[in-house]
């Protein structure tokens, strides 16, 4: 039995069966015959579908984001969020995916001679807890537009937004079978990747989940795209318009409790100005109000299991010992805990080398531009980053130099559907988003006729 727990008292919500080894098998029959008919449909009767499924997610908003807040803790504001995210990433995909995939001739020898894009089966997507919905539908706008159907293996605490999921899709109007939620256990796993209705396999999680999966692919011969665990740096040159730095700052660290791949995570800043960013950087986060998510006053909700939080504690306790100096927060209760600051944070402390999943924000102080750049790049994660400079120029000249597969200039590292978002090192592989996310998961195919 899979249990949902509310986060901020531990209170069950509901617990949910794991589905037996037969049913399982049937959904991914279903799954193998969906596919046969949906690769045919036009790209205007899926887009329709997606269409629908936006009106469908805005028209139950609240419900959706309260059952988002219940199950993992985030404050309603941002859940609500949330949903018209997903929203806006179906209608996206429904507009542009006939684009992105239209045919390209190629000039050659050759009387006629292209490139076209098809669809290749079933694609399992293995999704966090930390941003339940959005997650999902980020996998699933550009998989089922172009022409694969859509298997996913949601975190046990979140199952019922799972199956919330699976119901939008039907409540759109898509065939039976071309959406469905499988709720199974990590032992399953294994089994679903290796049957041959499964033709790729998209993993948002941790580093250690990210080697399981891609290493049962690999073996398989099975196409993997992979977004892990990240530690991005945002660096504040002297020249950074502070006032605006700070706001963001907070924001990037906290939002979602912390619980965030992309959220800033080491605060590189330069020696000149750095008695005044912490002085605000503290007053900003001393400003944040943890508490019940569903209170709309609240700033930041629980962390969303007591294990992470226990973690995050674990974590931040070490930091200390070996020097980091804590100058606001980190006290906690059950899954709630109160934002927090570390300075002095060098190489060597988890504040540093890990990644800290969790509202708590790690400064490291440089002399130089080389220096800041040197420690950004010091991790073995390489997912986001953002630079903080009134000089433009500067700015691109070091997001160029920056090993990650996004950096923002003055403004908040985020997940945008226009934009390719995915990661280098041990940030994982791949892309998700925009045109080159919709490309992960199709044949490309070459039509030459002499």
């Amino acid at each position: 039995m899979f249990r949902s727990i509310h986060p901020f008292d531990q209170s069950l919500i509901e617990e949910f069966p794991e589905l037996t080894v037969s049913a399982l098998q049937h959904k991914i029959d279903r799954a193998a015959s969906a596919f046969r008919s949906w690769r045919k449909t036009s790209f205007e009767y899926r887009s329709d579908l997606f269409v629908k499924a936006a009106a469908v997610l805005r028209k139950n908003k609240v419900k959706y984001a309260e059952t988002i807040t219940r199950e993992m803790g985030k404050v309603i504001a941002e859940s609500r969020a949330e949903v018209e995210r997903c929203a806006v990433g179906c209608e996206f995909f429904a507009a542009n995916a006939a684009h992105f995939l239209k045919d390209q001739p190629i000039q050659t020898e050759g009387k006629k001679s292209l490139i076209t894009y098809q669809s290749t089966g079933a694609v399992l997507a293995i999704m966090p807890w930390n941003f339940p919905f959005w997650q999902v539908f980020r996998f699933a706008a550009p998989a089922l537009m172009a022409g694969n159907v859509g298997l996913l293996k949601h975190a046990p605490n979140v199952s019922r937004c799972s199956l919330m999921i699976e119901e939008i899709f039907r409540e759109a109007g898509f065939p039976d079978g071309v959406f469905q939620s499988l709720l199974v256990d990590v032992d399953k796993v294994k089994g679903i990747i290796e049957s041959p209705v499964v033709q790729g396999i998209a993993l948002t999680g941790s580093e250690r989940a990210g080697s399981e999966v891609a290493s049962i692919g690999g073996k398989n011969i099975k196409k993997t795209v992979l977004e892990l665990g990240g530690s991005d740096p945002f660096i504040v040159l002297a020249d950074a318009d502070l006032s605006k730095t700070i706001k963001i700052a907070v924001q990037s660290r906290m939002q979602n409790a912390g619980q965030s791949c992309i959220a800033a995570k080491r605060f590189i800043v330069m020696d000149s100005i750095r008695d005044q960013f912490v002085e605000q950087f503290v007053q900003g986060v001393k400003a944040l109000k943890q508490g019940n998510p569903f209170d709309e006053a609240i700033t930041t909700g629980p962390l969303a299991r007591i294990d992470l939080a226990e973690k995050l504690e674990q974590q931040l306790e070490r930091s200390i010992k070996a020097g980091a100096e804590l100058l606001t927060g980190g006290s906690r209760s059950g899954c709630n805990f109160i934002p927090a600051i570390v300075d002095q944070v060098k190489s060597g402390m988890p504040a540093f080398d890990e990644e800290m999943f969790g509202p708590v924000a790690s400064i490291i102080t440089v002399r130089s531009e080389d220096e800041a750049i040197e420690i950004a790049n010091a991790s073995r994660y390489g997912l986001g980053a953002s630079v903080w400079t009134s000089d433009i120029v500067k700015g691109e000249h070091l997001a160029r130099q920056i090993e990650s597969g996004s950096v923002f200039i003055n403004s908040l590292m985020r997940s945008d559907v226009r934009l390719p978002f995915g990661g280098v090192k041990k940030s994982g592989y791949g892309r998700e988003l925009a045109e080159s996310g919709i490309k992960e998961f199709v044949n490309t195919k070459t039509i030459f006729i002499a």
